[in-house]
């Protein structure tokens, strides 16, 4: 039975799993889909080591850039964007060839482009992960002009959250890439000045557990239209077995 899996810390929001094993039933397909929660990333040596017939796994928080070291080699894609959420292992004499790749470039860049109009010039990138750096590669590849909205900012394209205000006339796109707002922690979401958005701007969040996160109700509630992470997650994972089985 091959074996496929999910690397992050903490899993329990994680949609992966159910998804995959419910694939595998629907396609007879003889594989199993595992959580491995870790709580530091070079416990994926023992996982490389301990299953033999693990053909890929997907990595997500906080571990998206932090596995490039654990890598044979990395997509130009992924290389370029400084993050990996998708691993393809090829077995070559009982020793695993590990490669990375990002389909989260994929997943956005399908996903926002069914949700926004086309004049869309400025976009607020709220978070600093690696979701964030797969958000901003899709957005320059698009002409849209970031800015990174951190709460310590480090260098001149960004910006501390109370500086918003000022910012969303001419910014109508904001892409929440943080974990606020993600089940069971439901009550909670990004400091934006929310009662200042407009049916001008639109609201993506990454977030796709639950379906309508606080930030999206919140951004609603003024007129801005909204779009959660679950077709970006759909796209990824199935860019992702596409990797795996190719």
């Amino acid at each position: 039975m091959d074996i496929y899996g999910i690397i992050g810390f903490p899993l329990r929001h994680s949609f992966s799993k159910r998804y995959f094993t419910e694939k595998f039933r629907q396609g007879n397909i003889n594989a199993e889909y595992l959580n491995f929660e870790l709580r530091d990333i070079s416990e994926v040596a023992a996982i490389l080591s301990k299953y033999q017939s693990l053909k890929g796994f997907n990595v997500t928080i906080p571990y998206k850039q932090a596995i490039l070291p654990f890598l044979d080699d990395i997509s130009e894609e992924a290389r370029k964007v400084g993050a990996v959420n998708c691993v393809k292992i090829i077995r070559q004499n009982s020793h695993p060839r590990v490669i990375g790749y990002n389909t989260d470039v994929y997943g956005f860049k399908n996903a926002l482009l069914r949700f926004i109009p086309g004049n869309i010039s400025n976009a607020l990138i709220l978070g600093n992960g690696g979701a964030a750096k797969a958000v901003r590669y899709v957005l320059r590849e698009l002409n849209i002009h970031t800015l990174t909205v951190s709460r310590t900012p480090h260098s001149p394209n960004e910006i501390s959250y109370p500086e918003i205000a000022s910012l969303l006339p001419e910014y109508h796109l904001i892409v929440n890439t943080t974990p606020l707002g993600t089940w069971p922690e439901v009550q909670t979401c990004p400091a934006l000045p929310y009662s200042l958005l407009t049916p001008r701007h639109y609201l993506f969040d990454l977030v796709y557990n639950p379906e309508n996160t606080l930030f999206m109700q919140q951004g609603a509630a003024y007129g801005a239209h909204t779009c959660n992470g679950l077709d970006m997650l759909i796209s990824q994972a199935e860019k992702g077995w596409e990797i795996w089985n190719h």
